[in-house]
């Protein structure tokens, strides 16, 4: 069991949460073991959460809110925990991202991470030798619930061919994740269209780019390079990308002709 220690709050979200999660506990007048058990969690996880050395998970949150009974607060700190885990020039883009009423993105190297599968994102994530995959991976599927929500954005995605040939993490992770996106083109606020190589030269040579847009406020383009991101919201540079995904969209397959090569490269496998 990982003894109490003294934890200053202000010194991190995480160790805020860790100290309201220990306040909650111990008025309830639960030891961390308890806790644990009744969440079906370790006690040690529960110990290490309030030292801050361990991130919790959002279903984490939500047990202990209604175990503790907390109102949910716990549960409304997590967006802050789990932010933390992004690069710092990624986070802002997260926020936009959540309540974006569409989304377009045109991807040239992998699968992008509203639409990954758990085994493929632990798979490029490995790749970049990152220390913390297991939090990582957690975090970029909690992105994914945008998409379940009763109103989710109109999220369509182009993807280069490259993107399906390219074997993420074995011929079983790919064959999971092209059957995926199979699944999710059934959705009428998902649209996948694919970039066939025989298109040849087309206006997205310079890499892949993301559109927002939203009920309230102007559109947002997010770009992304190694070890960086950029946010740009000047007219001329929103329209210029939003032609650009207009042009490669254009000389893509039609979403029908797109499920045919995905399934037929899922075949392959």
């Amino acid at each position: 069991m990982t003894q109490a220690r003294e934890l200053d709050p202000s010194s991190s979200v995480l160790a805020y949460f860790g100290s309201e999660l220990r306040r909650f506990r111990t008025a309830a007048n639960l030891s961390q073991g308890r806790l644990g058990e009744v969440i079906n969690y370790t006690g040690a996880l529960v110990g290490l959460i309030e030292t801050a050395k361990r991130t919790p998970s959002r279903d984490f949150a939500e047990r202990c809110d209604d175990v503790l009974n907390t109102e949910g607060a716990l549960s409304r700190l997590w967006p802050l925990v789990n932010q933390r885990l992004f690069p710092s020039w990624f986070r802002g883009y997260v926020e936009l991202e959540a309540t974006a009423t569409r989304i377009l993105s045109f991807d040239v190297q992998v699968v992008p991470g509203l639409l990954q599968t758990e085994h493929y994102a632990r798979a490029v994530l490995l790749a970049g030798r990152h220390p913390n995959v297991d939090e990582l991976v957690a975090a970029r599927l909690d992105r994914q619930r945008i998409l379940g929500q009763s109103e989710p954005p109109l999220y369509w995605v182009v993807l280069d061919e490259g993107v399906l040939r390219r074997r993420v993490g074995g011929p079983e992770v790919m064959r999971e994740q092209l059957k995926r996106l199979v699944e999710l083109t059934a959705s009428p606020r998902i649209v996948v269209q694919v970039l066939p190589y025989d298109a040849g030269a087309h206006a997205g040579v310079d890499g892949p780019l993301t559109i927002l847009s939203f009920d309230e406020s102007s559109d947002a383009v997010y770009v992304e390079g190694i070890g960086s991101g950029q946010l740009m919201t000047r007219p001329e540079e929103v329209e210029r990308c939003r032609l650009v995904y207009d042009l490669v969209r254009a000389v893509a397959l039609s979403p029908e002709a797109s499920a045919d090569m995905i399934v037929a490269t899922m075949e392959e496998l």
